[in-house]
């Protein structure tokens, strides 16, 4: 199997300190807790940003202030989200691709989330593949429910997305599939070969699918975003405690963790993030 790739996704849109004290929410505590993850084996830090309210933004300057912080101090590659809290604001989410980033969100359909409907209409999806084309950024298609596999395939089909595909399952979300064992190798079976792929299990269910991506050949997404305790009743106090359980979970199962450099040979990643 290929070295392990680890993604930290501290903060994510959902989780509020009201969930858990210790989730960062300004730009100085994102960075800080990136950079513990590094130290900790993760190559890429899936990275959403909040307001001085600690509301969802999508504000390029926030976004650099991480950026800036990051890149001071570790070589992590950095995934920033196209998202936002679900921002139904398609101007502002194709901006984000602006600052050049290695990796950028492509959420691959419209769907029902928890209470709200994330908003993916196949034009904005064509002009969001289209924008990472043409900046050498590589989209992370991010996988909610089978139908999105067909979506994204449907674009590539128009050149506007190239091979070899990078996708991130993530199950368990209210509104999209399931995380268990037989929605996860449904996922892997339905992929287009020489594509790799990573997991999530939302809550309660992030060990379980995390340990499957590592046996399956497949990689991993750990952090806050996903689920706020380390275990049942016990918080996590820092992303690092996630991503450091995962090495280790990773070294007892015989696979080895890549490093920043050694996940941008295994995902054909074209340029490093300029600093804006």
């Amino acid at each position: 199997m290929e070295k392990l790739i680890i993604t930290v996704a501290p903060t994510g849109s959902q989780t509020t300190k009201e969930h858990t004290p210790y989730v960062p929410l300004s730009p100085k505590e994102i960075a800080d807790s990136v950079y513990e993850s590094w130290k900790e084996g993760a190559a890429i830090a899936h990275i959403h940003v909040r307001d001085h309210n600690g509301d969802n933004t999508l504000d390029l300057d926030t976004y650099r202030e991480v950026i800036d912080r990051v890149q001071d101090k570790c070589d992590i590659i950095l995934n920033l989200t196209t998202a936002g809290g679900l921002v139904n604001n398609e101007e502002a989410r194709l901006r984000v691709c602006e600052l050049n980033p290695e990796m950028a969100t492509f959420d691959a359909g419209t769907m029902n989330f928890g209470q709200e409907v994330f908003h993916n209409t196949p034009s904005f999806l064509e002009e969001l593949a289209t924008v990472t084309k043409e900046r050498q950024i590589k989209p992370e298609i991010e996988i909610f429910d089978i139908g999105m596999i067909d979506n994204a395939l449907r674009i590539a089909k128009k050149g506007l997305l190239e091979e070899p595909f990078h996708f991130q399952f993530v199950l368990g979300v209210h509104g999209g599939m399931s995380a268990t064992p037989k929605n996860l190798m449904f996922l892997i079976d339905s992929l287009p070969k020489d594509s790799t792929w990573s997991a999530i299990g939302a809550s309660k269910e992030q060990l379980t699918i995390n340990t499957m991506s590592i046996l399956l050949g497949g990689h991993v997404r750990v952090g806050m975003e996903d689920s706020v305790y380390y275990r049942k009743g016990e918080l996590a106090t820092t992303n690092a405690q996630f991503v450091k359980r995962i090495v280790e979970l990773a070294g007892i199962l015989g696979r080895e963790v890549a490093t920043p450099d050694e996940a941008r040979k295994i995902l054909r990643l074209s340029k490093n993030l300029i600093k804006g």
